[in-house]
């Protein structure tokens, strides 16, 4: 691999007490209790089996009717796919009714060809990528399956592709710490879906590359998706996370050159260092040498023709991580991204706020004292009727598994989020007692311990026990903003708060 690697030419440098006692709880209510989730849960999610962790979270499904509200009936003005009407897959730009900017991608029928699988591909496949939730993606939010239809949709990002910015650019070209945030954001991307199992992206390329509103770079989610489980893309072409490496490579030649060419021509430039004819000749110059020669030579590594000399996700990101500690020191940390995207920062309109709960402004603030102090003082009142338990499965086994949560809760009030995360752990783990309040309890363990992705996780999971409950927004909320998403912070903070609204409407509000 070592051979087609080339130096660059000199460029510009640069305890709680028992008080939750379960076994008073009025077993003649489970029936009803249980018919009364049952219908809760097909209105609102869809799961495909359960995870190591439990079952898996509830993934929420749109009606056609509420996409097409959403998009003017899919009309021309709403398309925002890079090649227009013309996309076999049209792309359209929505907002929901609680003000919500979304991502439409609406299928032809021949991505989707089998009648008796498109379903399941459809609503299978974007329940496990709908699970996940990183700060370098574009997020996947709900599905839609309505006769022939076939829609994805995601968070929109508002300062269109990288190919657009890259290739198409009119005012200027993209500055090299920009290409080179893309690169190591992207990287990242790409490492956080292959550890949460979801190691294949489809047709990487530079139109997969968004920027937000803030100008970061994000990886659509759509490349995650597939029309069956073996492996195969929308076009049929086998995809595998070697393949997945190559086209990587191929957007680190794009972020280089700024154009398109064709890998075998660039590794016979590097071959013959001639590495300088790579570079795109619009930044003139300004460039690091040192970091460029480390792009080079991991383009070179990623075009290799043997898969298995291919580096992973993993190498990817630890090559990439030392430049960006070295560009925060110099102008990252102190240059918004809009500014080195050359755009106007997106600013939205101030939101018209619902009057917010103890719970509601304890989340805005992100003030986890606070919500600790109100998940003690309400015990376990949200999670009447949750439980589906007979009355001979009032065993010796289960008052085991209450002592444990018992046990959770001493050091959860007294602050030993670490062993409160153990006794939860263990609680759940058992699988004989749902608890979405464990979940969200587990959830602020974990935000205590800087750990904002499991924190996610949790809250995500009492949703879908409790796909009602605002609580568990409130807490995906908190978890979002921690990990820097705060559009979607915000957005979990409205529908809490709309929430509450209808339950105090309702007269169901504690």
């Amino acid at each position: 691999m070592g051979a087609c690697c080339s130096p660059l030419p000199p460029g510009n440098p640069h305890p709680e007490p028992a008080a939750d006692d379960e076994q008073n709880h009025h077993h003649h209510n489970l029936r009803l209790t249980r018919r009364r989730r049952r219908r809760r849960q097909q209105r609102r999610s869809f799961s495909l089996g359960a995870g190591e962790g439990g079952e898996a979270p509830a993934f929420a499904e749109f009606s056609l009717d509420e996409l097409k509200a959403a998009t003017n009936g899919f009309g021309a003005e709403s398309i925002v796919s890079e090649s227009g009407d013309k996309a076999p897959n049209l792309v359209y730009k929505g907002r929901l009714q609680n003000r919500r900017w979304i991502a439409v991608k609406k299928f032809a029928r021949t991505a989707w060809p089998d009648p008796k699988q498109n379903f399941i591909g459809l609503a299978g496949g974007s329940s496990g990528v709908g699970k996940l939730r990183h700060r370098r993606l574009a997020n996947l939010i709900r599905y839609c399956c309505d006769g022939d239809d076939r829609l994805l949709v995601a968070e929109y990002m508002p300062n269109d592709t990288l190919a657009k910015h890259l290739f198409h650019w009119e005012i200027q070209t993209i500055e090299w710490a920009m290409r080179l945030k893309v690169a190591i954001y992207i990287a990242e991307a790409l490492e956080y879906c292959s550890s949460e199992g979801r190691p294949l992206y489809h047709d990487l390329n530079a139109y997969r590359v968004l920027f937000d509103e803030a100008g970061d770079p994000c990886l659509s989610c759509f490349g995650l998706m597939k029309n069956s489980r073996d492996g195969k893309a929308f076009s049929h072409r086998r995809v595998m996370p070697e393949s997945m490496i190559f086209s990587f490579g191929t957007v680190l030649l794009d972020l280089l050159s700024g154009k398109h060419i064709p890998p075998s021509h660039a590794l016979d430039m590097i071959r013959a260092r001639n590495s300088l004819a790579l570079m795109d000749s619009h930044l003139e110059g300004n460039f690091s040498k040192e970091e460029a020669t480390t792009l080079v030579d991991l383009a070179c590594q990623c075009l290799q023709s043997e898969p298995r000399d291919r580096p992973n996700t993993k190498q990817l990101v630890s090559t990439l991580a030392p430049l960006q500690s070295k560009s925060e020191k110099c102008f990252d940390a102190q240059v918004p991204s809009y500014v080195m995207l050359g755009i106007q920062k997106h600013e939205e309109a101030p939101a018209t706020h619902h009057p917010l709960s103890p719970m509601g402004e304890a989340c805005s603030r992100i003030d986890l004292t606070a919500i600790h102090q109100i998940l003690v003082t309400t015990h376990y009142r949200d999670d009447e009727g949750t439980n589906e338990l007979s009355f001979q499965e009032w065993t010796q086994q289960m008052m085991d598994i209450l002592e444990i949560r018992k046990r959770g809760d001493f050091t959860f009030r007294y602050k030993d989020f670490k062993a409160a995360i153990d006794c939860y752990s263990q609680f759940i783990d058992a699988g004989t007692i749902v608890s979405p309040t464990v979940y969200v309890r587990r959830s602020l363990c974990h935000l205590m311990c800087d750990q904002p992705d499991a924190a996610l996780r949790d809250a995500m999971q009492s949703q879908c026990i409790y796909p009602d409950w605002p609580t568990a927004f409130y807490m995906q909320a908190v978890a979002l903003a921690k990990l820097n998403m705060q559009s979607d912070a915000m957005d979990m903070l409205h529908e809490a708060t709309g929430l509450e609204e209808k339950m105090q409407k309702d007269g169901k509000a504690p």
